[in-house]
């Protein structure tokens, strides 16, 4: 039997964080449902925040007279990195909750911008992760429209995995097809494309990974000024895989589709997912190797498991290569 709820029923203290996935087709449905959850959440003293893309900015704006509870914010400020997101929604909450007010999201991508395969993957382990990110946060929620109209049933199957509800109708219904459990079932990485380079690596060999991944990268097009984030990147995966990974590891880099990879691996395992995607504590004695991985970098993509150890690559787009 499928259970259906109210859009917005009476929010219980300790309520569980909410992700509602809206599949809808064309504006008309995209209109009907945000400004239903929208007014819901009005009348229910909750504030809003809304990122979507631009035309649809346009779209609600012109339906909710500046309505004061309603604060839309621009996705794009966090960079193409998935990476960085999770933080910045949690800012964006944050700031529009305080004194323990209701706050509704909503949240869509632009999914048929993702700039490549690797993106798109990092995009949906994005919305997986929301879970585990917010899932104590009982005075939050967050619908994420998506436009089903080019009836990709496999992209929409892929996508309501990483959601634990779905939205039909001004209801919200439990998933069964919700990844609800600790693993996430990721994409494989593609191996490397030729030509690549390779170099194992240990305790003295900072310089050395600094030295090859600057002249490998200028190489592949990567923009002079982009070269010193690249180099502190690589100083902190380096450094890190040294002193957690058994003490050495292998680099690779190589140039793809107008992008150029360091793909670090090593022995080691990151047991929380959640590593380097919320801002560190001023107080926090480490931890701020991977965040600062993820604001530098233009992609991360990370792959760790205690009987396989870690693998991280690092994207960093190179337009100049021709």
């Amino acid at each position: 039997m499928t259970t259906t709820m109210p859009s917005t029923p009476a929010r219980p203290h300790g309520a569980p964080f909410r992700h509602e996935l809206y599949p809808y087709r064309g504006e008309d449905q995209f209109l009907s449902g945000t400004l239903d959850y929208i007014h819901e959440a009005l009348e229910a003293d909750e504030a809003v925040v809304v990122a979507v893309p631009e035309n649809k900015t346009s779209l609600l704006r012109g339906e909710l007279a500046d309505e004061p509870s309603v604060t839309f914010v621009d996705a794009t400020t966090a960079g193409p990195n998935p990476g960085r997101h999770i933080a910045a929604w949690s800012a964006w909450m944050n700031q529009r909750g305080e004194g323990g007010r209701p706050v509704r999201g909503i949240g869509e991508t632009a999914w048929r911008q993702a700039r490549s395969a690797a993106h798109l993957s990092e995009l949906r382990y994005h919305e997986w992760l929301m879970n585990r990110a917010f899932a104590r946060s009982s005075t939050w929620s967050i619908l994420c429209p998506y436009d089903a109209a080019d009836e990709d049933q496999n992209a929409l199957l892929s996508l309501s995995r990483c959601h634990p509800q779905i939205h039909r109708d001004g209801q919200y219904t439990p998933n069964e097809n919700y990844l609800s459990g600790d693993e996430y079932s990721f994409d494989a990485l593609a191996g490397p494309c030729d030509p690549f380079q390779e170099l194992s690596y240990t305790h003295g060999d900072l310089a050395t990974i600094r030295s090859k991944v600057s002249q490998c990268a200028t190489q592949a097009g990567v923009p002079e000024e982009q070269l010193p984030k690249l180099a502190v990147s690589v100083t902190e995966i380096a450094t890190n895989s040294i002193r957690h990974g058994g003490g050495h590891g292998t680099l690779r880099t190589w140039a793809q589709d107008a992008t150029f990879l360091c793909e670090f691996r090593d022995s080691g395992y990151i047991p929380d997912a959640m590593t380097g995607r919320l801002r560190p504590e001023e107080s926090q004695a480490g931890g701020r190797g991977l965040w600062l991985v993820h604001q530098l970098c233009d992609l991360v993509e990370i792959r760790s498991t205690p009987d396989r150890g870690t693998t991280i690559r690092l994207h960093m787009d190179a337009p100049q290569r021709y």
